[in-house]
């Protein structure tokens, strides 16, 4: 059974973070709140309880693990940063914040968390649990999403109970997380690379380092190892198919042609507002980019409870959150884009 504790989101009872850290060094698995979302988390040096996340979440060994740190001194603990100070201290401004780095690991890190990689993820989350939860505990905390794999991230305790109740040991309920997206994943192995656009936009990282150069598109299959979380053909995806539309400028046509089913619409203000006719369940995502980001998950999770056979949406701009948005929807369509 797993156990529920509520703590405040900006002071943390330290006797509750005590307790929960216990739990992280006694090998056991602890869901809690991120700016991003919320995460399991396990202690990312023990081997033994790192296998325990793949196993609740039923995820592939393939997919790495981000290790989460108490600060950003705590990088070279973890990874080899020989020639690569001047770029940690020009990204410095971000952390703690939602980036990620990818970087050499050393041997420290378990070859589980890193799908038997050489280079490791981590990062600084800022949010006050977060960061309470690894100073109690004095490791690096490995975690993913606090979902079942493939479903769509989860921003506040319910979504997590909703997966992996009755999985974990112990859940931190804070409320719901501000930034609602995953953390952007930057490799600094070569020439800095955008590998997953998340809640610190491309634009944000240009300004303080110069030029980024964007992923490799090819797909890669589930057994292959990835470069980094996130990176799957599909991902973050409802149990209803994703009807994903390029803009808004097929919505009313699409949205008459699928009427007849168990539609859902997960739009923002403005796109609903032009389908005032259409029989469909309606989740209204906002009217702008942190918004959106903020309720998309929870979107598609409450469509998936309402029996919806079909989700529509549709991509945003690509500038600022834009970038991310457009990547978990894709990925949620599993790649398919009506055009």
């Amino acid at each position: 059974m797993t156990r529920v504790i509520e703590v405040d989101p900006i002071n943390p009872n330290p006797n509750q973070m005590l307790e929960a850290a216990q739990v992280i060094r006694a090998s056991g698995l602890v869901a809690f709140p991120t700016e991003t979302v919320y995460g399991l988390g396990a202690n990312g040096l023990d081997a033994v309880a790192v296998k325990k996340i793949f196993a609740a979440k039923q995820r592939p060994s393939s997919d790495p693990l981000i290790l989460h740190l108490e600060d950003v001194s705590q990088f070279s603990s973890i990874a080899v940063l020989d020639g690569l100070e001047p770029l940690l201290s020009k990204l410095s401004s971000l952390m703690p914040g939602a980036l990620t780095l990818v970087l050499p690991k050393k041997d420290i890190v378990p070859l589980g968390v890193t799908a038997g990689g050489k280079s490791v993820a981590a990062r600084v989350p800022s949010h006050p649990v977060a960061h309470a939860l690894i100073a109690a505990s004095g490791v690096p905390i490995a975690a993913p999403s606090a979902n079942l794999f493939s479903r769509p991230s989860p921003t506040n305790a319910a979504m997590v109970l909703e997966d992996l109740s009755g999985r974990i040991d112990l859940l931190l309920d804070a409320g719901d997380s501000s930034i609602g997206l995953e953390s952007t994943v930057l490799s600094l192995l070569g020439a800095p690379t955008l590998l997953r656009p998340g809640g610190v936009p491309l634009e944000n990282l240009e300004a303080l380092i110069g030029e980024v150069l964007l992923p490799n598109e090819a797909i890669l299959e589930p057994d292959q190892a990835q470069p980094a979380p996130g990176m799957l053909i599909k991902h973050y995806s409802p149990k209803a198919k994703l009807l994903l539309l390029e803009s808004e400028a097929h919505l009313l046509e699409v949205a008459r042609e699928f009427a007849a089913f168990n539609l859902g619409l997960l739009l923002p203000t403005t796109s609903l507002e032009m389908l005032p006719q259409i029989r469909a369940i309606r989740f209204d995502l906002g009217s702008d980019f942190s918004s959106i980001a903020a309720r998309l998950f929870a979107g598609m999770r409450f469509l998936d409870r309402a029996g919806c056979t079909h989700i529509l949406a549709h991509q945003f701009s690509s500038f600022g959150l834009g970038r991310a948005l457009n990547d978990r929807l894709f990925r949620a369509a599993e790649g398919q884009v009506i055009r």
